[in-house]
């Protein structure tokens, strides 16, 4: 029996300890059945156990093996397309009930560290980061956009003003978003996980979902056993292969890669970020970073499309580091890894139904921790009955990538260097 363990990230290196969990071996019964140890399936399990469901859930690896557990940490509001885009895409109606959700993804996962004491070195405040007056202009439209949904914690920075929360010279200004943050993100989901069993639901690990049998009551087979259950939820994203081909048609895994710098002492950790908040850049192939509760520099950025390891990560990302913070010229990388998430071409997360009984949300393009702990309470409405903010998201319309599966990535990779160009010449 294969046996999965997690990527050499520093976030497994530093991950909380956890019991073994059990391989699915026999046939059970259960209300849901989720499918993905992610953000998506822990938060729909977590909604449904506090609502009297019982709750079964697969994972093919560990706990968090997905992007879950191997992103930047940042907790960031609305959607990777704003909801300006949505706003001139569909009826006043669904924009804003969309809008009103942008922001309450950051609020559950707070919550939920509250409630079950999740040890995730949860820390408050992101900066949006702006390299020239284009981009400046966007945030300002930004701030006037959100406020307008209500999301108030909110404060522009001018040149002077970013200086003082990251110690980079190629910044014009930013905005700072207090409800953003940063998390160890694997240590959430092992949190979330850990609730998940607190409230009775099953994890099975090393038990991928190989065929499901659909019907009335669905069933989905293991390499070694069964679950036999009312509803499936499928959140598997990057992940999930081609178990749903209709789900894998209109997305696309992508990685993204990220490196960590050996500690770096609290002094030079401090003239770095000194209000400890994360950052982002404005650029469509944007950077990002923060630091680590044990005062390491975490810094990501880059896509492949098709979701291909390349060969030496390190490469890639420690110039751009050295970009933004020249004096690590000397500082050593101890971690590099990369992770993929799933893009669509609309870049807005697809959520819907397959027959009566399989719900689906996957799809979040590179801005899911916020999301994908939405969706999840989101599905678990839909599954009581409560279906008006799931219809939200699955009335959005979503295409197939052109040319298929054979030219998706070609012809994505071009669209990314083509904005990767505007980024460079700054238009």
């Amino acid at each position: 029996m294969a046996n999965t363990p997690y990527p050499q990230s520093y976030y497994a290196a530093s991950a909380n300890a956890v019991p073994p969990r059990p391989v699915l071996q026999d046939d059970v019964e259960t209300d849901v059945c989720v499918i993905g140890a992610g953000y998506t399936g822990l938060s729909s399990a977590l909604f449904l156990l506090e609502n009297g469901f019982r709750v079964t859930v697969l994972e093919a690896a560990k706990v968090g093996f997905g992007a879950s557990g191997r992103n930047g940490g940042q907790i960031v509001n609305s959607y990777s397309r704003d909801i300006d885009v949505i706003e001139r895409s569909v009826g006043p109606k669904q924009a804003q009930l969309l809008g009103e959700m942008a922001f309450e993804g950051g609020r559950i996962i707070r919550e939920r560290v509250a409630k079950y004491q999740i040890q995730c070195d949860l820390k408050d405040g992101g900066v949006f980061a702006a390299l020239n007056s284009k981009h400046m202009g966007h945030l300002e439209s930004q701030k006037r956009l959100w406020e307008r949904y209500g999301h108030t914690q909110l404060e522009l920075l001018d040149e002077r003003r970013i200086r003082e929360v990251v110690a980079c010279d190629n910044y014009v200004g930013g905005l700072l978003d207090m409800s953003g943050g940063h998390i160890h993100p694997l240590n959430l989901a092992l949190g979330e996980a850990a609730a998940v069993e607190s409230l009775g639901g099953t994890i099975y690990e090393q038990s991928a979902a190989l065929r499901i049998e659909r019907g009335a009551n669905p069933v989905v087979h293991t390499a070694e056993g069964k679950v036999r259950a009312k509803f499936i939820i499928v959140a598997g994203n990057a992940y999930l292969g081609n178990l749903m081909p209709e789900l894998a048609a209109k997305s696309m895994p992508c990685g993204t890669q990220v490196i960590t710098t050996a500690p770096l002492g609290d002094e030079l950790a401090k003239t770095l970020l000194p209000q400890d908040y994360c950052v982002e850049d404005c650029n469509y192939l944007l950077d990002y970073y923060r630091l680590t509760s044990d005062k390491r520099l975490i810094f990501g950025g880059g896509v492949v499309y098709g979701a291909r390891d390349p060969a030496n990560i390190e490469a890639i990302i420690r110039p751009k580091m050295l970009k933004a913070f020249p004096q690590l010229k000397d500082v050593k990388i101890d971690y590099a890894w990369t992770g993929n998430f799933l893009l669509t071409l609309s870049r807005l997360p697809q959520v819907g139904r397959l027959g009566d009984n399989i719900y689906y949300s996957q799809g979040c393009s590179g801005h899911g921790v916020t999301y994908t702990h939405l969706a999840g309470k989101v599905l678990a409405e839909a599954l009581r009955g409560q279906a008006e903010r799931f219809d939200a998201f699955a009335d959005l319309p979503h295409y197939p990538f052109p040319g298929g599966q054979l030219l998706r990535t070609p012809f994505a990779a071009l669209g990314a260097w083509y904005y990767g160009l505007r980024d460079k010449l700054g238009f």
